[in-house]
């Protein structure tokens, strides 16, 4: 097996691992309305029929508030299994949403989307070859000038999160991490945990050139 499938594997089994302990609305990252997400969608001026992917989407309501939206192409890729499991059985099988079970970084995308969208899965690439994948890897999927929105944690937010060390960005940095992009916006959010806690993100939406 190859050093990627076993970084999958392990992956993959971590995950499945953390959303089986908890139900969706305990872990860390949850949202029950993800307002941002939203906000930087809608700032976009990406139309409902445009094709959206959001990956490392897990079991997030971002998905609940895209279809209750009138969104029309909607992909939601994750590593777990468990958490599309729980996704699907709460958004339901006849809805306009195409569920991907498959490694970010092993994916490779048969079609282009016009809108990227990434809560929490950059900040886990702590290694640089990584982050090369996951521009190789958005840079097959996005098609001409879609917007891509992505949050991480902050530079003075955690440093680490489900027992994994992350990387932190203010928007100047996770901009120059991203690659060549016009940009569009960026934000501060302070996440409160369902525990308590607050956790500082920043997010950037950004254009492709």
């Amino acid at each position: 097996m190859r050093r990627a499938e076993v970084s999958a594997a392990r992956r993959r089994r971590h995950w499945d691992d953390r959303y089986g302990a908890a139900t969706p609305e305990r872990v860390s990252w949850y949202q029950e309305r993800p307002a941002t997400s939203l906000e930087l969608i809608a700032a976009s001026g990406a139309d409902r029929t445009a094709g959206l992917v959001d990956v490392g989407g897990g079991a997030g309501r971002l998905v609940d508030h895209l279809v209750a939206d009138g969104w029309s192409d909607i992909t939601v890729l994750d590593v777990s299994d468990v958490a599309l499991g729980a996704v699907r059985a709460r958004v339901g099988s006849d809805t306009p949403v195409q569920w991907v079970e498959q490694d970010l970084l092993t994916w490779h995308p048969s079609r282009r989307y016009d809108v990227w969208h990434d809560r929490a899965v950059f900040h886990f690439l702590v290694r640089e070859r990584d982050r090369q994948r996951y521009r190789e890897v958005m840079g097959e999927a996005l098609a001409p000038r879609a917007t891509v929105i992505v949050g991480s944690f902050a530079d003075d937010g955690p440093r680490q999160c489900s027992g994994l060390p992350v990387a932190r960005y203010d928007a100047g940095s996770l901009v120059t991490a991203l690659g060549a992009f016009d940009v569009l916006a960026t934000r501060r959010e302070l996440h409160v945990t369902p525990q308590g806690e607050t956790q500082p993100f920043t997010w950037v939406a950004l254009r492709n050139q």
